[in-house]
């Protein structure tokens, strides 16, 4: 498609300064085309109030503001936890959004009859994988337009120049312009002095964590909370029933307080290079230990083993864009059939960073106190024999062959 036939472009907007200023961009290289901004509320909160406005402000036509949240905690992240998924100590967390909001930007390009789909995702990163597969899934013949792909400006402060120059308002400046992504399971920082991993990040500078605090800032006493869960479901803090997402707002607040959940990675990105990223991800790290805590009791030792094996390829899947595709599917199909008894209450201590296991109980737990207690119980250490012997049959066998006994 010529540059000249898009007439109207449906962009994945955040408001951002990628995001920002590619409404003028566009304006400018594509011929004047009708500006559609999307943005999917994935719980970012105050991150959206006053988009609309800024929006329009800079040139679109209008703005949708689509509340993907449930849809992303409930069809995206608990099966993720179910499996166990982690891309190197990473919970997922940008990866996680992605793949609704590209599919809403589909559907309502359709809707709109938009001529093409405008992202602001880097060439060097991950993002621009996962948002494009998920157009080519629901829009293979769909128009995508990848301004880091096309233009001349080579990097933020270049990028914060444009905008000047232009009347984009910024909420950012040169000197906190950290490369950030925020959602309702965690806030990731890049970019600044982070590029160095040399450099400490400054988890105690005011302003810098956004989602709690540093474990040096935590209290000085402990914080107790209890996670029920139905058959792998999240469904109760403390007693009280809420719906997944607001369990994970719960527990945010709570392992926010306590410094829970920072992470400091030098990750192997998709497209090759090495990318120092910190995350904060309080409630989401609270949330997977406690489902750990709680298959330790109720899943049996092939079925754990087999999941932890699956939980790295599943990781890759949800990292690497393919969660459309038809083996994720089936690995989730495998995940949740596994939380048929994935069903209890973890308690756990929360301690200046630190997570702790207090107790955990199951009404289908496989765990017997009258098995493996070291008093007398219902159990005949005299078949350990029996069955040692035929474990180690071939390690005997082959002993007797070195020796020139085997008959």
């Amino acid at each position: 498609m010529a540059d000249k036939q898009i007439k109207k472009v449906v962009l994945a907007y955040s408001g951002g300064l990628d995001t920002s200023i590619i409404i003028p961009w566009l304006k400018e290289n594509y011929d004047d085309p009708e500006i559609i901004a999307v943005s999917g509320d994935v719980g970012q909160g105050t991150e959206l109030d006053g988009l609309e406005e800024k929006a329009i402000k800079t040139g679109a036509s209008k703005l949708y503001v689509e509340d993907l949240t449930d849809v992303m905690v409930d069809e995206v992240i608990i099966p993720s936890m179910q499996m166990g998924a982690k891309y190197e100590d990473y919970l997922l967390g940008t990866a996680f959004a992605r793949p609704v909001i590209a599919r809403r930007l589909v559907e309502i390009a359709k809707a709109e009859g938009a001529d093409a789909i405008c992202h602001g995702c880097t060439g060097k990163g991950n993002d621009q994988v996962r948002f494009e597969l998920a157009i080519k899934r629901y829009a293979p013949g769909m128009k995508i337009i990848a301004p880091w792909r096309e233009w001349d400006i080579k990097g933020r402060d270049e990028e914060i120049d444009y905008a000047e120059a232009h009347g984009v308002p910024l909420k950012i400046s040169r000197e906190t312009n950290y490369s950030k992504d925020k959602n309702l399971w965690h806030l990731s920082h890049e970019g600044l002095d982070l590029e160095d991993p040399a450099n400490e990040p400054l988890y105690d500078k005011p302003g810098f964590l956004e989602m709690g605090v540093s474990p040096i800032q935590a209290p000085d006493k402990p914080t107790y909370v209890t996670i029920d869960f139905v058959k792998g479901v999240p469904t109760a803090v403390d007693g009280v029933q809420m719906k997944a997402s607001d369990v994970i707002r719960k527990l945010n607040d709570l392992g926010g307080a306590n410094g829970i959940g920072l992470l400091d990675i030098v990750e192997n990105r998709l497209v090759g290079m090495k990318d120092r990223g910190v995350y904060e991800t309080p409630g989401g790290t609270i949330l997977y230990r406690a489902h750990e805590v709680l298959e330790m009791i109720t899943l049996d030792k092939d079925t754990k083993h087999m999941k932890q094996k699956l939980a790295v390829d599943f990781a890759d899947l949800v990292y690497n864009g393919k969660w459309f595709t038809p083996l994720r599917e089936a690995l989730t199909a495998f995940a949740t059939d596994t939380q048929k008894h994935v069903t209890g209450q973890v308690k756990l201590k929360l301690y200046k960073g630190n997570i702790i296991t207090a107790s955990v109980t199951s009404p289908e737990t496989l765990y017997s106190e009258d098995l493996v207690t070291f008093e007398e119980s219902d159990y005949d250490q005299k078949d350990s024999q029996g069955f040692i012997n035929l474990w180690g049959l071939p390690d005997t066998v082959q002993a007797l062959r070195e020796q020139g006994k085997l008959k």
